[in-house]
């Protein structure tokens, strides 16, 4: 009868898949066929002592198994035990050549009152004790009873934890005195998806959540400000010197928040859109909170300026604290240091604000495909400085060019297909995630025409937003946008370390001859200067593309990427030859792209 039911469920799932009807099978824009993806919903009581940093939490957490898969195990995150001497944090930051300077070697040096950890007293499935361990900054947990497609069951749990000494995103006592950076703090169940289990350890990169709701009761000490993800309900207790405060959060993959009893809270209303929080420290100079006030306005305009050219930001608000020991994006906040000058403070909540999208919105797994959201969010990021603080800038992403190009010679790049904690250098990971990540974007407005970039963006956005795109996704974006074949671009630059280089070969009376030096093959905008002082452009297709970009350049023959080499005649004397003029491909050398007679 078991077997029976099981086969019935999956068959089940099979038609609604092919329907593509039903809440699991979402969306038939997406690139699979079949598109699921899992939910939870937790609620959380949590009671925190401000004087030990020490903290007991209850957790109910509600799993629905939207695969079609019968799940036999689950895993939990226990990030806060990276902040353990011994812990492969710890051991990672000490053996690679190039160390993040805020790790060194500080974790192997903590005291048991200054580590972190989570540590799980309990765990039931529907009301059964269930056997777990806890390896590293993982919990494994072995069911009682497997989990049907379509099935949700309920894990309850009760835990103890201790907030680390400020180290990385998370602790106590930052370097400018915030009390507590509350992220990713508590047991986090790990996603499942048609890949399997993510059950990465926390070793130094970021994160990959299962979708769902929260609601979370904090108790902690009447005098500290508290904010963070979700909105606070009307039902604030006090009990003694404590208060419990009450967040719901919809729609999220995470939750974090910030507090302290020196933070001043200010609010500002974007027009048609959320209300914005600031949390700073009543601490800071005269100067530095005159920032943080100057800061409010241009982050209205930042969240007008990705909402237009993204999609709509979905969330009732939106908080800015001061905490963490740089910039980081959390739902519906980020938290950053805020002893910045004006222009830091407002490039770094433009980084971190834009990471609502390209990443939190459009929830890419950061340990697999870290350049899709530092990547995005660094273009979209760039552009949005340049017009919010009237850079002038004609082209934003030029410095992200030089770094990829950087790297590309080095000789220690890496495919962007890496997994984020197996770069060989910090600074191969960096400049791939952050530089070759916008290049990617921002070149691939290069290939396909810019007003065909700027539909994808939004095509993307309203395709997965609210789910977990693959870097494919942004291709079949583009191509359906454009009805061109993008597959090569997204293998050569993401999948591969292929470097584009087109030289000028040759001019000989009115016969131009180009020749492929690299292997990624790409379109061309030529640029011809005539004896005359006259100029004109011409674009030549990649055939393997089956299509042309949106120009007023003269098209002429397309180039099959197996030729390395192309010429093609031209009507006047010839002055000089120029490949890619504005500089929209990221040609390893650029000395070979022009041709002065």
């Amino acid at each position: 009868m078991k077997h029976i039911l099981v086969t019935a469920l999956a068959l089940v799932f099979v038609l609604s898949c092919a329907s593509s009807s039903d809440a699991v099978a979402q969306n038939s824009n997406s690139s699979n066929d079949c598109y699921w993806q899992q939910h939870v919903d937790y609620k959380m009581e949590i009671d925190m002592d401000v004087e030990s940093y020490q903290y007991k939490g209850k957790q109910a957490l509600v799993y629905t198994n939207n695969s079609p898969d019968v799940l036999n195990r689950v895993y939990y995150h226990l990030y806060f035990n990276a902040f353990q001497p011994g812990s492969e944090m710890d051991i990672r930051s000490r053996t690679i050549a190039d160390p993040d300077g805020r790790v060194g070697d500080r974790i192997s040096k903590l005291q048991p009152d200054e580590i972190g950890y989570i540590k799980v007293n309990s765990l039931k499935q529907n009301g059964t004790v269930l056997k777990h361990e806890t390896v590293g900054t993982v919990l494994e947990v072995e069911l009682a009873k497997s989990i049907q497609p379509g099935e949700s069951v309920t894990f309850t749990m009760d835990f103890d934890a201790q907030v680390p000494v400020q180290i990385r995103r998370s602790g106590r006592n930052s370097s400018e005195g915030v009390a507590l950076s509350m992220t990713q703090w508590y047991p986090k169940l790990a996603e499942y998806d048609f890949e399997g289990w993510h059950a990465d350890p926390y070793i130094g990169r970021e994160f990959h959540g299962v979708w769902g709701d929260f609601d979370v009761k904090l108790t902690i000490d009447k005098d500290y400000v508290v904010g963070g993800t979700g909105y606070l309900q009307d039902d604030i207790k006090t009990k003694g010197d404590k208060k419990t405060l009450h967040f719901v959060a919809p729609k999220v993959h995470d939750f974090t928040w910030g507090a302290d009893p020196e933070y001043i809270h200010d609010t500002m209303q974007v027009p048609n859109g959320p209300m914005l929080n600031f949390y700073y420290k009543s601490t800071l100079s005269d100067e530095q909170k005159e920032n943080w006030k100057n800061l409010q306005p241009k982050t209205v305009e930042l969240m007008q300026y990705f909402s237009e050219h993204i999609g709509k930001y979905p969330y009732k608000q939106y908080s800015v604290i001061q905490g963490g020991d740089g910039g980081m994006e959390y739902a519906m906040c980020t938290l950053i240091t805020g002893e910045r000058s004006f222009g830091s403070l407002v490039g770094v909540t433009a980084h971190e604000m834009a990471h609502t999208w390209f990443q939190f919105l459009l929830a890419t797994n950061e340990a697999k495909h870290e350049w899709m959201d530092e990547g995005f969010t660094s273009y979209i990021s760039d552009y949005a400085m340049n017009e919010v603080m009237n850079q002038g800038k004609e082209n934003p992403t030029l410095n992200a060019y030089r770094g990829y190009i950087y790297l590309a010679k080095s000789g220690k790049e890496q495919p962007l297909s890496t997994h984020a904690d197996r770069y060989e250098f910090n600074q191969a990971y960096g400049i791939s995630a952050y530089s070759k990540g916008e290049v990617f974007l921002a070149q691939l407005g290069y290939v396909i025409g810019e007003e065909n970039l700027k539909k994808t963006i939004k095509k993307y956005f309203n395709d997965f937003a609210f789910k977990h795109p693959r870097p494919i996704d942004i291709i079949r974006s583009a191509e359906k946008v454009t009805n061109f074949e993008l597959d090569w671009y997204l293998i050569d630059f993401a999948q591969t370390t292929n470097t584009i280089d087109y030289a000028v070969s040759g001019v000989e009376g009115k016969t131009i001859s180009l020749e492929r030096k690299g292997l990624m093959p790409m379109p061309l905008d030529v640029t011809i200067t005539y004896t005359d002082g006259t100029t004109e452009d011409f674009y030549i297709p990649l055939q393997m593309m089956r299509g042309k970009k949106p120009t007023k350049a003269t098209i002429i023959a397309d180039w099959a990427w197996a030729n390395p080499n192309y010429s093609f005649e031209v009507s006047k004397a010839v002055k000089s030859v120029e490949i890619d003029p504005k500089q929209g491909m990221a040609d390893v050398d650029r000395e070979n792209n022009m041709n002065e007679i």
